[in-house]
């Protein structure tokens, strides 16, 4: 075989040689992932898009029309019952998702600064400890930090109790509420920054630290000037889809207070819901399809915009970049 094999090519040397061109084979292979994606997924937002567009709801659920912008209209209308279920709502979802996404990157960063420490002999035992909250699923994470923050006979106000502290009404209280949900989102997201931050600080050359050292510059002063400027560069690229992520993060708001407590003005929404979770919350609970479906678009259309700009500013699709 490898004889024929020699002849053949010797052969054919110099000869252009026609390749059967199939392009039926190549969209075969295709159609089972393509027919996937269609049916489970742009299927269904085709449909909600149409949805924005009608009053779809519990009231006119066999005889709904065509309402055209209106749904959206509402959306930024005062005097639309909508405004206040949006309006409230993306102003929190913006405030959580700048603040949960910066909480999570400087503590990130702070710990991987600390761990690349190399005095540091259980460095690599920190690491492992500190990494546990990422490999734990969040909805345990989460369910278990619902127990820990109740009122009642969560342990956290149990610990407080014994330095005469009262108990704090932790997923009751519309400031504490916020708080909670920002604290347990750090701590399911913290181990991944630090983690993108650890490998970051490993491209940063030590012999930066030791001339800095040399001038006289304090510890602070490396990581303001050398530390900080060098992660930032390769950090940005994580920031913009954590960022995206956390707008959308479901699971941290809903499984942990219900989108509660609730607005005493608003039937619709509580004081922690943000876009995903309102969206939710008029689809299954209220049966207003068409308020989640506008919603929803939004929603898409944000997270559509922040993706452009994380592709734009870190370049993800360009060549032989610098």
């Amino acid at each position: 075989m490898a004889q024929l094999a020699t002849t053949q090519a010797a052969q054919g040397v110099g000869k252009k040689v026609a390749v059967p061109h199939k392009p039926f084979v190549a969209y075969g292979f295709l159609a089972p992932a393509i027919l996937s994606i269609s049916v489970l997924s742009l299927a269904p937002m085709a449909y909600a898009i149409y949805i924005a567009f009608t009053n779809f709801s519990a009231t006119h659920f066999l005889k709904y029309q065509w309402v055209g912008l209106a749904n959206f209209i509402a959306l930024f209308n005062p005097k639309d019952p909508l405004f206040s279920v949006f309006i409230p709502t993306l102003e929190w979802t913006f405030l959580f998702a700048i603040v949960a996404t910066a909480v999570n990157y400087f503590v990130g960063l702070l710990l991987a600064v600390i761990l690349s420490n190399r005095l540091m002999r259980e460095s690599a035992l920190y690491r492992s400890l500190l990494i546990i909250p990422w490999a734990v699923p969040g909805l345990i994470s989460i369910l278990a930090w619902q127990g820990l923050l109740n009122q009642n006979y969560g342990q956290i106000n149990g610990f407080l109790h014994n330095f005469g502290i009262p108990a704090i009404n932790w997923l009751g209280s519309p400031i504490w509420a916020r708080i909670s949900v920002l604290m347990v989102n750090l701590w399911a997201g913290f181990p991944f920054m630090m983690t993108a931050s650890l490998g970051a600080l490993q491209a940063v050359p030590s012999e930066l630290y030791e001339a800095a050292a040399i001038d006289g510059a304090s510890k602070f002063e490396q990581f303001r000037y050398i530390t900080l400027p060098h992660i930032w560069q390769l950090s940005l690229p994580l920031l913009i889809p954590s960022f995206a992520y956390n707008f959308n993060n479901f699971n941290a708001v809903y499984l942990l207070t219900g989108g509660g407590p609730p607005r005493p003005t608003n039937m619709f929404v509580g004081y922690t819901d943000i876009l995903a979770s309102a969206a939710y919350k008029m689809t299954l609970t209220y049966n207003l399809y068409d308020w989640a479906a506008a919603i929803s678009v939004v929603l898409f259309i944000v997270v559509a915009v922040l993706s452009w700009l994380n592709m734009r500013f870190t370049q993800s699709f360009k060549e032989d970049v610098v």
